[in-house]
């Protein structure tokens, strides 16, 4: 029975002039006895530690960038000159150690690089947890097959996906990732508005985060080469990415789906990033 048909039969079974617990329940049994109460997948608990491992990691990298971008504006906004291509590398560190900056800035910039060392520690341990556990996970190793996709991507994707089965169709997956826009129809009318990003956010930011190195691959080069001078400097590279991020998410349910590595349609063998 459709979504639709359901909907309309559970308004016929639920009264609607009284509601209290008892008749709730009551109603609840009845939709659940017919099948008409829409089953909804939730991950296990090791499911849930993988997304919450991976998430946290991405937390510790935001929270690092933050702090990275306070510095810079501080020296921007005291006019010190800054010659180096890495400020927080070698070279980038003598110069915050000169004391250029006046106080309590020259204090904050002490802090800052202190919490950045720290956050550099604990990112760098949780990206060997996820390293150690993507080579015992069933998904892992096919999505490193994927052009774009590395350790974190891979194991990111993994996780927010989870059991690949609940998605009878690829269609279904790109519409979980949020990639897909808006539709309004009301008659002979169908107008498409933005993304919905009605899924997970942090698997939407994986498939973003791999698109620009997946359009440099052959089977996605010229595609994306293409839209960007279809739609102008100004939109089309933002575009190209969301086309290749939806492309590659139909190839990923491929990949899961049948068990198999990375290969584009017509290709003799797998082709690997």
């Amino acid at each position: 029975m459709s979504d639709q048909v359901a909907a309309f039969t559970a308004k016929g079974i639920a009264p609607l002039a009284c509601k209290t617990d008892r008749i709730d329940a009551r109603v609840l049994a009845t939709l659940s006895q017919r099948d008409l109460v829409p089953a909804i997948w939730l991950p296990d608990p090791p499911v849930r530690a993988d997304r919450e491992r991976a998430r946290f990691r991405l937390h510790l990298v935001r929270q690092r960038t933050r702090l990275k971008h306070r510095i810079h504006s501080m020296l921007i906004a005291h006019g010190v000159p800054r010659p180096v291509s890495d400020l927080f590398g070698v070279r980038g560190r003598r110069l915050l150690a000169a004391g250029l900056l006046p106080a309590p800035w020259r204090d904050h910039v002490t802090i800052a690089l202190a919490l950045i060392d720290g956050l550099t520690t604990h990112i760098a341990a949780l990206e060997r947890e996820l390293r150690r556990r993507g080579l015992q996970h069933p998904d892992v190793p096919l999505l490193l097959t994927a052009p774009g996709l590395g350790w974190v991507l891979s194991f990111t994707i993994a996780a927010e996906i989870g059991d690949i089965a609940r998605f009878p169709a690829p269609q279904h997956l790109v519409s979980y990732t949020g990639l897909c826009p808006r539709v309004f129809q009301s008659g002979d009318r169908d107008r498409r508005g933005a993304l919905s990003k009605s899924g997970p956010r942090y698997l939407r930011w994986a498939l973003m985060e791999a698109a620009p190195h997946a359009g440099r691959h052959p089977v996605y080069r010229d595609r994306y080469q293409r839209t960007k001078r279809r739609l102008g400097r100004q939109r089309g590279p933002k575009i190209a990415q969301i086309d290749v991020a939806r492309r590659l998410t139909t190839a990923i349910w491929y990949m899961l789906t049948r068990r198999q590595p990375f290969a584009p349609a017509g290709a003799p063998r797998a082709l690997t990033a």
